[in-house]
């Protein structure tokens, strides 16, 4: 599908619109649209994605301020009606060709008034694109804006439905002001919330980001770390024990061991294969995660930084430790921390850690973790973001549907 997007700036001009468009427009060509961008200002930073400069598209150029400044006050200058026929002009060529055009803002804010005109006229002719009106701030209902918005054309341009268009906002207060504004029904108006890209903002390293969609680490509500080689005293029996008791309040909680086997004890493939056995019996298999069954290469220290990123929290059951290194690393990445009250761990955590008695049972454990994680706003959260707000989700769920309405 040939898809333009349009807005007053594009990246690399610094701004969250920018960003967000620039986000769309990465995702949309990485799922084999022809993607271009179409702005007063901006750059081509990518090579798959072309950009045109028009430059009347600029909330800031010369032109559109001076006749801005005339709107603010309640007059239509002749120069408006020029400038919007020019920007129609303009805009025409650069859509040949185009199914879908994407406008940011620029049917909701009055920032540059000609181009809102000259889009209602292309809008409407014969051939045009699908229109996708895309609203993240609202003119009339922003008080800062009300002494520059007068009643009639062209400021009821930004005030009424097109009902040429899909219209688009970004979060559910919006959605409900953008309604009453509009004076449509709630359904007309399609909700497409902002995101994040995972990788990029806990910049993963490429090794670590191998394995987040194939083992669905996002999907997880709960996800625990145990950093141990695979041998015999760290107790590895227990955490599995206690994730399955774990996902009766979070059927989605996820153990990820990230060690190898243990070097130097052939008995130890034993033991792994004991603890696959184990994973079997309570139907864990895609739940409990050992990395070295998906890889044998060398894990650097910063792919296993980047785990203790991607965690909720540190769960070390170990019978014996010569000091607890994996206390200290995620103290510093802000995890709580479940361990086994053993002299080593005990004298390095104090009273930051939560323990648990070896003696405990698996579910006692998981009680632990459950109470702890159900209080803490800051895991809330997390989850919330990781499960509803990653760019990828939102593009497969909400964006992607999108493009394939007619």
């Amino acid at each position: 599908m040939n898809i333009s997007i349009l807005h007053y700036a594009a990246p690399p001009v610094v701004g969250g619109v920018e960003s967000v468009l620039g986000q769309h427009a990465r995702l949309m060509a990485a799922d084999g649209h022809q993607v271009s961008i179409l702005a007063g200002r901006g750059a081509q930073i990518d090579p798959h994605i072309p950009f045109f400069k028009l430059p009347l598209a600029d909330s800031r150029h010369p032109e559109i301020l001076a006749v801005k400044a005339g709107l603010d006050a309640g007059i239509v200058s002749a120069h408006f009606d020029y400038l919007a026929a020019v920007l129609q002009e303009d805009l025409s060529a650069q859509l040949a060709g185009a199914q879908v055009l994407i406008a940011h803002n620029v049917c909701s804010l009055n920032k540059n008034l000609p181009l809102t005109a000259a889009l209602k006229k292309i809008s409407q002719q014969p051939g045009a694109p699908r229109l996708v009106l895309w609203h993240h701030d609202l003119a009339w209902t922003t008080p800062r804006y009300h002494a520059e918005l007068h009643a009639g054309y062209p400021w009821d341009l930004v005030k009424t439905d097109w009902t040429e268009a899909v219209q688009v906002t970004i979060s559910e207060p919006r959605h409900q002001e953008l309604a009453k504004l509009l004076g449509v029904s709630p359904g007309r108006i399609l909700v497409v919330p902002n995101g994040f890209e995972v990788r990029k903002f806990l910049k993963l390293e490429a090794q670590t980001f191998h394995f987040v969609n194939p083992l669905n680490l996002l999907a997880a509500n709960s996800l625990l770390l145990l950093p141990a080689r695979i041998t015999p005293r760290k107790n590895i029996e227990l955490a599995i024990r206690v994730l399955a008791a774990l996902r009766g309040p979070y059927p989605e909680a996820k153990l990820v061991v990230i060690g190898p086997l243990g070097p130097h004890n052939p008995a130890n493939l034993t033991y792994f294969n004991q603890l696959i056995a184990l994973r079997a019996r309570f139907v864990l298999d895609e739940a409990v995660i050992f990395l070295a069954e998906h890889t044998q290469d060398y894990l650097p220290d910063e792919v296993i930084a980047d785990f203790y990123r991607l965690e909720d929290a540190l769960l070390l059951p170990s019978r014996e430790e010569g000091f607890g290194i994996p206390i200290l690393e995620a103290g510093l990445a802000g995890l709580p921390v479940f361990c086994a009250d053993i002299p080593p761990l005990r004298h390095l955590e104090e009273m930051l850690a939560s323990f648990f008695s070896l003696e405990a049972s698996p579910g006692e454990v998981a009680t632990l973790i459950s109470s702890r994680l159900s209080g803490d706003c800051a895991f809330g959260l997390r989850q919330r973001v990781k499960q509803e707000y990653t760019w990828s989700r939102i593009y497969a769920e909400r964006i992607r549907p999108l493009l394939g309405e007619r």
